[in-house]
């Protein structure tokens, strides 16, 4: 072994407890004693002759050469585990993994995908989705999408879907109640998500009427959910454009109101960077960015 090459069981040691924050969750993670990872973490900074974590009481967390050595050593790990893949799969389908959003996933990806799977049917696809920040994740995944932009050390992202919010509902809740102004709103049941805390009083404000006091308020903790209950009559909820776009032209949905049109932070994609010359993953994120330019 070269001696510039830290012991290996020792790097995965470290690695696992600084993205879980945890040494016992690590030793979950790995099938070993709370004292197996502490040793092996101990013999790699004893190795490498820096503090990697800093001990507070009884916890701990990394410490700025930590978090700077943890991005290049995932970034090796990441090759390591995809030469291996394509090695003992050669002639298999590539498998990619997909983590999105729930909302992202079901009203926009997912209708998209049978043209992704038509121009390459030797990639076969896994969608999961997360709310979660990608950096404390406990699944692997090849691809994400996440609003953006962000701060994703060790991965590389482009924004590729903008996003605006305007009231949707469903056409029988019209029916009943007419919307010709931003200040009907008041005899309507307004739906918010946990996940999009702000959104209703933000365009409420753009739309001249902060003050609006509604018929009543309906809260879900995804955003998905509140989705659906507009189309089943609950309510009015803040739609994005141009995901609801179908629905609005299925006429699931309407959009009783011109505007305002409130722009929101768009989806980006984010791949690991030592994976970015897998022809399957630059084959998907050009895919997306054509899809999204298809819509302008």
């Amino acid at each position: 072994m070269k001696p510039n090459l830290p012991p290996l069981n020792a790097l995965r040691s470290f690695e696992s407890a600084a993205r879980l924050e945890s040494f016992s969750a690590a030793a979950n993670e790995l099938f070993v004693t709370h004292g197996a990872v502490s040793k092996q973490i101990k013999q790699l900074e004893e190795w490498l002759g820096v503090k990697l974590f800093e001990r507070v009481g009884g916890r701990v967390k990394l410490s700025e050469v930590g978090w700077r050595y943890l991005v290049q050593v995932q970034d090796g790990l990441d090759i390591i585990a995809n030469a291996t893949a394509q090695l003992m799969q050669p002639n298999r389908q590539r498998r990619l993994v997909i983590n999105s959003t729930p909302t992202m996933a079901m009203h926009w990806l997912l209708p998209q995908l049978t043209d992704f799977q038509r121009q390459y049917p030797d990639v076969e696809l896994r969608l999961m989705t997360s709310d979660r920040d990608i950096s404390r994740l406990d699944v692997p995944f090849d691809l994400a999408i996440r609003r953006g932009p962000g701060d994703w050390p060790g991965y590389i992202s482009k924004p590729f879907l903008d996003e605006w919010e305007i009231p949707l509902c469903s056409p029988a809740l019209l029916e009943r109640h007419p919307i010709r102004g931003p200040a009907d709103l008041m005899h309507h049941t307004l739906l918010h998500a946990d996940t999009r805390p702000t959104a209703w009083q933000r365009w409420l404000t753009l739309a001249g009427v902060p003050d609006l006091k509604p018929a009543a308020s309906q809260q879900f903790d995804h955003f998905y959910l509140a989705l659906q209950a507009a189309m089943d009559g609950l309510g009015v909820t803040l739609g994005p454009l141009p995901m609801m776009q179908a629905e609005i032209e299925a006429g699931t949905l309407i959009a009783p109101l011109r505007g305002p049109i409130v722009p929101v932070r768009g989806y980006c994609w984010i791949a690991p960077r030592a994976m970015m010359n897998d022809p399957a993953i630059t084959a998907f994120c050009q895919w997306l960015e054509g899809r999204a330019a298809n819509l302008d």
